[in-house]
């Protein structure tokens, strides 16, 4: 029996649930829509009534936050502190000084340019779980979109495999990946795409447990001052990073330590591989000419630029 599929839009992506059974795709969906409501709640920077406004609103004063806004955020200095500040989530401010100041799709197709600035740096959030909460310096920004996303699927997986015990399940939110539950005998097929934007298919692995996320260059790009920048920023600089790389993918224990990697690579550039390879993280790296780079047991593929 082929699997049964459910997908849709979500925090600004494409969502996706892939279940063995097919009685059991309705609760997985429900399962995983409860978990995505949640976070977007909690961590959207582009919601009014998101949980996060008040920590930026209290201006550096403690902020009483739910249990999954300080996992969220706690999940996102923990990314920090492992990627050496390559993925830093007070990078906010400069997301927005770019230009990507609201959700992607409502984005004007250029606007006038601005000069970039730096994260604030991830030492400057105070985090009390004992009294359970949050403070950011007056200005500091939070955009938790390098982990909250990934958290978020990898949350919605092992909520999804509870509600449909005994069977398992695969989460994907726009390229993010997590499996739990019982893995089909051949594992879950992936295609991964060597840009977001053609969605061709260039190789196919089998995951088997954790999470893979790929990070990109290719998508959320947007015009100003006439300048093409993407979502990618240096949080040394604020402003994108070179693009040595239009995709890396990584598979790794959780989604949320995929997407940090992944992320990061892009952020390293041409040392990108080593770093990997001394996390023992396999990886498939792919340049802005096509050629492949594979870490870890990820072979490299001929691809054509």
């Amino acid at each position: 029996m082929s699997p049964a599929v459910a997908t849709w839009g979500a925090l600004g992506t494409t969502a996706q649930v892939v279940v063995t059974e097919h009685d059991a795709l309705p609760a997985a969906r429900h399962a995983v829509e409860q978990e995505l409501a949640a976070i977007d709640l909690a961590c959207s920077r582009f919601r009014e009534d998101a949980e996060i406004a008040r920590v930026h609103a209290a201006a550096g004063a403690p902020v009483p936050v739910s249990p999954l806004l300080l996992e969220a955020i706690e999940v996102a200095l923990d990314a920090a502190r492992s990627s050496e500040g390559r993925v830093d989530p007070t990078i906010g401010a400069a997301v927005i000084r770019a230009g990507y100041d609201r959700d992607f799709a409502a984005l004007p197709a250029d606007a006038t340019a601005r000069t970039f600035v730096p994260a604030a740096g991830w030492r400057t959030v105070r985090v009390d779980r004992e009294a359970g909460t949050i403070a950011v310096p007056a200005g500091v920004r939070l955009d938790l979109g390098a982990t909250a996303k990934a958290l978020a699927a990898d949350r919605a997986a092992t909520a999804a495999a509870f509600a449909i015990a005994p069977h398992g399940v695969l989460v994907s939110l726009g390229g993010d990946l997590a499996v739990a539950g019982p893995v089909p005998a051949e594992g879950w097929p992936v295609g991964i795409a060597d840009g977001h934007r053609d969605g061709d298919v260039a190789t196919t692995v089998a995951l088997r447990g954790g999470g893979l996320a790929t990070s990109s260059t290719t998508q959320r790009r947007w015009r100003r001052g006439g300048r093409e920048v993407h979502h990618i920023l240096d949080p040394r600089t604020g402003a994108p990073v070179p693009v040595i790389w239009r995709t890396v993918s990584v598979a790794a224990a959780s989604c949320v330590e995929a997407n940090t990697a992944s992320t990061a690579a892009i952020v390293l550039g041409a040392t990108a591989p080593a770093w990997l390879w001394r996390r023992g993280l396999p990886a498939r790296l792919v340049r802005h000419d096509g050629a492949v780079v594979g870490t870890c047991g990820w072979a490299p593929v001929a691809v054509t630029a």
